[in-house]
């Protein structure tokens, strides 16, 4: 009850920010721009035309039309001029509470796991403070303006559509008689590396993860197969379309065709056959060592859906955050903070999505599906201290050459560089804006000075081998952490949930993502880079 609580107070907050007074803006001139670097794909860039030269175009994530219009059009917001320097001002060392709050999650589960269980939420919101606090005092309105954004702009959306699809999926039950043998559970991470691509990593994900793990009840080493469902359903399978994973719908806002990313297709095959071969071999190895035999339920019941009308609901919420992509409504402002009126529209469409489903799904059907609160509200707790310990990483970024990060920026010269360092960035920080940072560095390397109306065919027809490496480094490095992509985290959580012991977050990295993602990387760049 006191999670239903939580979860409740979590849908008033965001009610509460979405009818905040907010000042709306017809771009009737031209059309709005804004690319609100979320974790999912929930962006919008309409057309925007940039400076290529490549000092300055590193900050055109935040911006909102082209630099000159735009000191026009907001001279009244220090914040929105400020971007830039702020990032360039920020020393190395900002970066702590950040680090600190990882490293929060990698341990305090292993040293003091009953007080990281009870009070992930104050260490959270005190991660969180220790850097806003500081950042605030030094930096006044423009640390102000910083943390509304990516609150508004980042954190609200990206809790929204886990919430809806977590609630939408929770909804859906699959019966009969399904037991995780080798071939069975390789065929359920294979449909959900194929579905992931047009229904969104998470989407997929939250629909498959429960089936999965209740197939696999049965079985004692069950760490690994998780694992693999993260490497596969949760971002690997992402890459064909932009509506797979963030990064690729970014691109696809600032002018990349939607089926340009077909182009990533040979190298999502050599990734997941090798990740496919990897885990049959394990999971044979494993179900023959635990003499593993299909325990007899008795008669065997045909496999069925029940609760399938929330289908419809999941389809509302891909129709959702494709047509924030496409229809531009012009530009809310809220707190100073200006974002496209139809992502509004798109989160609040999520969330009655979300209540629709329910309304209209039993709740001894959930019940049944085991569904509960819980990881939707640790998820929440965590990355509300992610993303604003995350700041001053991403001001870093976006400084390009002109920040801390000038070392890695300029050293990043050939396609293998752009694979490996926007991938490496990319399992830690958020995938949309490390993609967006290097995707302009590309740009201004080849196309300097010119309008990126211009500039994107020329690169994805000239310079293909540059966006594919980006491409693929942010969407396949996603599976490298449990912070990588969104919905690694809340497989995790709710694997633990039902019981299956998962890695701690270093463990998941040194046992798992070295062992196997990594390789796997390296021949893909033989192959491809």
């Amino acid at each position: 009850m006191k999670l239903d609580r939580l979860a409740l107070l979590i849908l008033i907050f965001v009610f509460f920010i979405s009818l905040t007074p907010a000042t709306a803006k017809d771009n009737s001139g031209e059309k709005n721009h804004n690319t609100n670097e979320a974790s999912e794909p929930l962006h919008d860039a309409h057309g925007k035309e940039h400076n290529l030269d490549p000092d300055k175009t590193h900050d055109q994530g935040h911006e909102q039309g082209d630099d000159q219009s735009h000191d026009q059009d907001h001279s009244q917001d220090a914040a929105h001029g400020g971007h830039a320097n702020l990032g360039e001002t920020l020393p190395l060392y900002s970066c702590i509470p950040f680090a600190c709050m990882l490293l929060s999650i990698a341990l305090l589960p292993l040293i003091a796991g009953n007080f990281w269980h009870h009070h992930f939420g104050k260490i959270s919101a005190f991660w969180a403070g220790c850097l806003a606090l500081p950042f605030i005092f030094f930096f006044k309105g423009l640390a102000i303006y910083e943390i509304l954004h990516i609150i508004l702009a980042d954190y609200v959306p990206f809790i929204i559509l886990l919430w809806a699809l977590f609630t939408i999926s929770g909804g859906i039950l699959l019966k009969g008689t399904l037991r995780g043998t080798p071939l069975v559970n390789t065929s359920i991470i294979l449909i959900g590396t194929i579905l992931a691509s047009w229904m969104g990593t998470t989407g997929a994900a939250m629909l498959m993860i429960r089936p999965f793990l209740r197939a696999n009840d049965y079985r004692k080493n069950k760490t690994f197969m998780v694992v693999f469902f993260i490497f596969l359903v949760a971002n690997i399978g992402g890459a064909l379309t932009p509506l797979g994973d963030p990064p690729l719908f970014l691109g696809f806002l600032h002018g990349v065709t939607f089926f340009w990313t077909i182009k990533i297709l040979p190298h999502m095959l050599v990734a997941s056959i090798i990740l496919l071969v990897v885990y049959f071999a394990l999971d044979t190895y494993y179900y023959k060592k635990e003499g593993a035999t299909t325990p007899d339920d008795g008669e065997k019941k045909p496999l069925r859906l029940v609760g399938t009308y929330n289908f419809i609901f999941l389809a509302g919420v891909v129709a959702s955050v494709l047509m924030s992509g496409i229809v531009d409504f012009g530009e809310i402002s809220t707190f100073g903070v200006h974002r496209a009126a139809q992502d509004w529209l798109r989160d609040s469409l999520l969330i009655v999505l979300g209540i629709g489903s329910l309304w209209a799904t039993p709740k001894v059907l959930r019940e049944e599906n085991e569904f509960s609160w819980f990881p939707i509200i640790e998820v929440a707790y965590l990355f509300i201290g992610i993303f604003i310990t995350m700041i001053p990483c991403l001001l870093l970024l976006k400084a390009g050459p002109n920040g801390a990060f000038a070392f890695l920026i300029n050293a990043v010269k050939e396609p293998v560089h752009y694979f490996w360092v926007t991938g490496i960035l990319s399992a830690f920080l958020d995938n949309a804006p490390t993609y967006l940072t290097f995707f302009n560095t590309a740009l201004g390397s080849f196309y300097s000075g010119m309008a990126e109306s211009q500039a994107v065919p020329l690169l994805m027809s000239e310079n293909t081998i540059y966006l594919q490496a980006i491409s693929t480094g942010a969407v396949f490095f996603g599976a490298c952490s449990y912070i990588g992509n969104a919905p690694n985290f809340m497989v995790r959580s709710i694997a633990t949930e039902s019981g299956t012991e998962m890695p701690s977050f270093f463990g998941y990295i040194l046992k798992f993502s070295l062992l196997f993602l990594i390789p796997t990387f390296v021949i893909v760049t033989l192959i491809f880079f």
